[in-house]
């Protein structure tokens, strides 16, 4: 009898239990587009339409880990947010590292990011009315993502700045930690060392090294068949600081499948914070990045 109450039981969770889908996913994110708003205009901050023009929005099959390295990268500038009105950070929330990450997970991320603001406006005595959840049709990880950089630079205008080359050395050094992981499950010798600084190094001379990285990850992603993306479509003209950011995060969401793929289950932890560090300093570490990297030639004869 037991037995069966127990079978009961598991049928009734099943049946009751909602496979989430990029249109819920999207429908929280427009909560969190109307929250950013109504701060905005709570403390007075008009729309920079310039930021906003400069948008790159993708056009590329993205994999969920894709968009919920962005609601990371969100999850930071509320920190930002907290720093700039005197509250401590959050440290955001990291995943082990999984080959097909769950997409609900990606839902699971916006609520805390509600969450997080949420708790910024009880801090602060702020009062936001409650916006009705719409409801959406045939959306997908590509829309979500892209809606989700909208919010990202909208955070980038309610801070009244752009992420800092100290925050995106901080991200870096995650991205130099996971590649010596793999490097030592590898029984890899590293006799790497840093190249001397260039002082006049841009964004734009970082995004293409950020760009080489992403193009050995999937040279090792297709040797070892695991699923790529294709990362094309985010390169444009003139690169800034913050769109350096972005494209560290995505390294970071490729490295974890290659740390599934080696049983390396090691969470990466959040950023060290850093206050004074300079572009040349996040070239140099993204150039050393790159080279630690190509020390690999293959992922499928070392397993």
């Amino acid at each position: 009898m037991v037995k069966n109450f127990l079978i009961l039981v598991l049928i009734f969770a099943f049946a009751n239990s909602k496979s989430l889908t990029p249109n819920d996913v999207y429908s929280q994110a427009v909560l969190i587009e109307h929250e950013v708003e109504y701060l905005m205009n709570y403390y007075d901050i008009k729309h920079d339409d310039n930021k906003l023009k400069k948008i790159l929005y993708v056009n590329t099959k993205l994999k969920p880990r894709n968009v919920l390295q962005k609601t990371y990268e969100i999850l930071i500038k509320i920190n930002i947010l907290r720093d700039n009105h005197d509250l401590p950070i959050i440290e955001p929330i990291n995943m082990p590292p999984t080959a097909n990450l769950d997409p609900n997970l990606v839902y699971e991320q916006t609520q805390r990011i509600l969450t997080e603001l949420h708790i910024f406006k009880v801090r602060k005595g702020i009062k936001i009315p409650k916006a009705k959840v719409q409801t959406f049709k045939d959306k997908t990880p590509l829309d979500v993502f892209n809606l989700l950089s909208l919010i990202s630079i909208s955070f980038d205008i309610l801070n009244k700045s752009e992420v800092t080359p100290s925050y995106v050395f901080g991200e870096n050094l995650r991205v130099y930690d996971d590649i010596g992981l793999i490097l030592d499950h590898l029984n890899i010798k590293d006799n790497t060392i840093p190249a001397k600084k260039n002082l006049k190094a841009t964004p734009n001379d970082t995004f293409n090294t950020a760009m080489k990285i992403l193009e050995k990850i999937r040279q090792l992603q297709i040797d070892a068949g695991i699923d790529f993306v294709d990362f094309n479509d985010f390169r444009k003209k003139v690169q800034t600081t913050g769109e350096v950011f972005s494209i560290t995060q995505m390294i970071m969401s490729e490295l974890q499948t290659i740390k599934a793929y080696l049983s390396i289950d090691n969470i990466t932890p959040a950023a060290a914070r850093y206050k004074t560090k300079t572009p040349s300093e996040v070239d140099q570490l993204m150039s050393w990045n790159l080279r630690k990297l190509e020390l690999i030639s293959s992922l499928r004869v070392r397993r």
